[in-house]
């Protein structure tokens, strides 16, 4: 019989396409997770109720790309250079955050899951790179979205320096908005050479969680190794905290 491998619930997103609601995910996450070693479970927009029953089934959560989230979220005025959010999306990945978050359900946010994953714990969104960071570099670098296009900066001993190793690598960039103000409990661990911050993981060793800005699913079958060492470690996150027994929230 074949090993029983971890299912993980990876957010989508719905909008409407010929005049028809429908749920939406590119299709790199989900072979980049397969070849990790992980079943990916599609997750369109739910209800509070939905998220707990879900999040009780699952192994780990990766957050995806999309939308910008609503800055309303985080105490501001939309920006002129903002697009529209989407509503349902950010009540129902937030509602995954927490509930991931309390059960220590090993998490990988990508671009915008960095973004909402960030809201979540009470920090802050630059709304758009372009207009608001003077001599910012170019982040939303076009159609090409396995081109690695500018550096970024490791910091030393966190979570996602020891995994990819070094002090450096380079990244695709598809994106106008970033983290601003890390929120409670989160640390910046990389940076590119203008300041904005590339990546935010948990601060301490109680929970497995990594958010990058960039997009390592359509990087993952590039010669260099560093997006399959990411997928990889949230694949091993996943299975040693499946190995260690039924999770439970902190003091249940």
């Amino acid at each position: 019989m074949a090993p029983l491998l971890p299912v993980v619930a990876v957010s989508a997103t719905s909008e409407v396409v010929r005049d028809r609601p429908q749920v939406r995910l590119n299709q790199r996450y989900v072979d980049a997770l397969q070849r990790a070693g992980v079943i990916p479970v599609v997750v369109p927009p739910l209800s509070a109720a939905a998220i707990e029953a879900l999040i009780e089934r699952v192994d780990g959560l990766v957050l995806t790309g999309g939308e910008d989230v609503d800055p309303s979220l985080y105490g501001q005025a939309p920006h002129p250079g903002a697009e529209s959010p989407n509503p349902a999306r950010d009540r129902s990945e937030l509602g995954l955050i927490h509930a991931a978050h309390a059960r220590r359900l090993p998490t990988l946010a990508i671009c915008r899951g960095a973004q909402i994953l960030n809201v979540a714990f009470g920090g802050t969104l630059i709304q758009d790179i372009p207009s608001q960071v003077p001599g910012a570099l170019s982040h939303a670098c076009g159609p090409e979205r396995a081109a690695r296009v500018h550096a970024v900066a490791l910091e030393s001993g966190t979570t996602l320096q020891r995994m990819l190793g070094g002090e450096r690598i380079t990244v695709n960039s598809l994106h106008h908005q970033a983290a601003d103000r890390p929120g409670h409990g989160l640390r910046a661990s990389a940076r590119s050479s203008d300041g904005i911050i590339e990546a935010l993981e948990w601060g301490s060793d109680d929970w497995w969680m990594v958010g990058v800005q960039w997009h390592p699913e359509e990087l993952d079958q590039s010669p260099e190794t560093w997006d399959r060492t990411l997928f990889g470690g949230f694949a091993a996150a996943v299975s040693s905290s499946t190995a260690s027994g039924p999770r439970r929230a902190p003091g249940a």
